[in-house]
């Protein structure tokens, strides 16, 4: 509990034993008047003094206001009865404050949600000086210096590890409790928590431009893009305010003068009881607290899940999501080659790899790295030799003293090999062993592990339509729909081409449907802008991306597409609840104050009560764990 709420605590508990205490008092008159506002004033000051400072202000109507007005009528009638009765003047403040407190605690609770996501901004960096680490400002680190990052420390700026190996915890960045292992030449981002052993990083960003920075600067900017209910209750308070203001002031002035126009007796007293109730009923807190509350909520659950989202706007936008649409390359699939099996072979698959790889070891080229790491072992050179790379065909060379060669088709038949056709998708690596055909390796782009079931999640909760746009062969992209059990592919695409895609399957949606796009490559960002909600992959995603996207993941995970979807749906839920049973609450009890059906308790359950029970449901939207 901070210490502002303590204070309010304090104050309450104060308020409450004195008013306890003086109600068994022998006391009357002034003296009793006196004593009554003790509690009164410890429990209510502070919104006397925000009414009036409101009201210098020319900014008159709001909660404080109504607060202040209710309460000093009341008072001010118990003195003109002559009844004593200050006890409902006071409970009205002391129950205002006790929803104020409960509304305190809400916010905290979703603040520190994203507390935990705020404590990723590291304090300091290591710079090794003539032996000895120097612990500078991360804004002083220039692009490709050398820092140190020791066990229990958050990593401070983007780089590669030049040297050590250890677990990082990211689980502040994605939601994921498992530690990552990281090793030499490997890529970590800022905010990540080094657990084991000591690493050398090289930066490759400033700090301003690092991870942690830029997720910090999205967190902190989400609160100024604003939903269409937080824009409709902003407006519906201005307007509602006054128009209750001038309703009490009616009904405490319009009947009394019409019964003195029939003759009859005025009962003033009566119809500014009445008044004063009305203002109380009237009270908007419950709409102005809790609806922003829900949406900051969402907002901090979906931070805790390792999504980002930009603004409530986008929050309320991703509920009403109809179609899905995918980039494939880092997005359903990993990015990189991975060697998906060996055909045809005239050796063991071992053997063929292990001819591939030595032969291939030379090659920086993506496919040639794919066969080195399905190897698996250090690449022994000196059994290699002759090594010829054909440009756009393939390598041949002498390995243990066979000739070996690995390329496509056109490599093979140059080399008077007739090659055996594959009928699986990807890239084709034939061997050939002293000339004889040996076999070809399958390399393709991975889908990731999860990318099937996100998909069918999806389905589940009603999303009507997904599908992958690539600019891969025709073949490539059928597959991978296929697996996935995407709705439509669309392949050999150029980025103008996806945002024409885009602009087509905009244009055959449905009535309050929004379509989402999600992708990661810079190619994507004008498609993601142009996107009624844009998803960027954060981790490996480009900046461009991430900066045009309105929600980002932190850790690639396809399977968070639904979970944020979900998320944003019981929000919204939650915000039409709070709406709809504040505005019904009220408006019977504004029909029974008028009437005289209701007494001012009536009228703080409608106030305080029905607050307290908005901010809980609110509270709701944050806990996303299970969903």
């Amino acid at each position: 509990m901070s210490r502002k709420q303590l204070v309010m605590l304090c104050r309450i508990a104060v308020a409450a034993l004195l008013m306890a205490v003086l109600h068994y008092l022998p006391l009357s008159g002034w003296p009793r008047f006196a004593l009554y506002m003790v509690p009164y004033i410890v429990v209510g000051y502070d919104i006397l003094l925000k009414a009036a400072r409101n009201i210098l202000n020319r900014q008159v109507f709001d909660e404080c206001f109504l607060m202040a007005v209710a309460t000093v009528g009341a008072i001010a009638l118990a003195l003109y009865s002559r009844s004593g009765d200050y006890t409902e003047a006071i409970a009205v403040m002391l129950f205002y404050q006790i929803g104020e407190l409960f509304q305190s605690y809400a916010v905290g609770k979703s603040r520190r949600s994203i507390g935990a996501l705020m404590d990723i901004r590291p304090d300091y960096a290591n710079i090794e000086r003539d032996g000895r680490l120097e612990k500078v400002d991360p804004d002083e680190v220039a692009v490709g210096s050398i820092i140190v990052v020791q066990p229990g420390e958050k990593v401070p700026i983007d780089g590669t590890i030049v040297e050590g190996s250890s677990s990082l915890d990211t689980s502040a960045l994605t939601g994921e409790s498992l530690p990552r292992d990281a090793s030499e030449g490997d890529e970590v981002i800022s905010g990540c928590i080094n657990m084991t052993g000591v690493l050398k990083v090289r930066t490759e960003k400033e700090f301003g431009e690092s991870t942690a920075s830029r997720i910090l600067d999205l967190v902190e900017n989400a609160g100024s893009r604003k939903s269409r209910q937080e824009d409709f209750i902003s407006r519906f308070a201005r307007i509602y305010t006054p128009a209750v203001c001038f309703s009490a002031l009616a009904l405490a002035l319009i009947p009394p003068l019409v019964s003195i126009a029939a003759g009859m007796a005025a009962g003033w007293g009566t119809w500014i009881y009445r008044a004063l109730t009305f203002l109380v009923i009237s009270c908007p807190c419950a709409l102005v607290i809790s609806i922003p509350l829900s949406f900051f909520a969402g907002i901090g659950g979906a931070s805790s899940s390792g999504i980002l989202v930009k603004g409530s706007n986008y929050l309320e936008a991703l509920s009403r999501a109809g179609i899905v649409v995918f980039d494939k390359t880092g997005t359903l699939t990993k990015g990189v080659f991975e060697v998906c099996g060996i055909h045809h072979g005239r050796y063991d698959d071992a053997t063929i790899l292990d001819f591939a790889a030595h032969a291939e070891s030379a090659s920086s080229h993506p496919i040639s790295r794919s066969i080195q790491e399905a190897y698996g072992k250090e690449v022994d050179r000196s059994r290699v030799s002759e090594i010829h790379e054909v440009s756009g065909n393939g390598i041949t060379a002498i390995v243990d003293g066979h000739s070996v060669a690995c390329g496509n088709g056109k490599l093979m038949r140059s080399l008077g090999i007739e090659p055996l056709p594959c009928h699986s998708v990807g890239t084709i690596v034939h061997i050939a062993i002293d000339g004889i055909y040996s076999g070809h390796i399958l390399i393709s782009d991975a889908v990731k592990p999860d990318a099937a079931e996100a998909i069918r999640d999806l389905r589940l909760i009603g999303i009507r339509k997904t599908v992958m746009l690539t600019g891969d062969a025709r073949a490539v992209a059928e597959k991978v729909a296929a697996d996935l059990g995407v709705d439509e592919a669309m392949s050999e695409l150029l980025p103008a081409q996806k945002v024409e895609e885009v602009e087509r399957l905009i244009a055959e949606k449905k009535p309050g449907e929004n379509l989402v796009f999600v992708g990661d490559g810079i190619n994507d960002a004008p498609v993601l802008s142009r996107a009624d909600i844009g998803i960027a992959m954060g981790a490996m995603g480009s900046d461009a991306a991430i900066e045009a996207a309105d929600v980002v993941l932190m850790d690639d995970d396809p399977a968070r597409i639904p979970k944020a979807i979900r998320i944003s749906r019981k929000c919204l839920r939650i915000v039409y609840e709070n709406i709809i049973f504040a505005i019904g609450v009220k408006l019977i009890c504004l029909v029974l104050g008028a009437l005289g059906f209701a007494d001012m308790w009536l009228a703080i359950f409608a106030d305080v009560g029905v607050m307290v029970i908005a901010v809980l449901n609110a509270i709701r939207a944050l806990f996303v764990k299970k969903l």
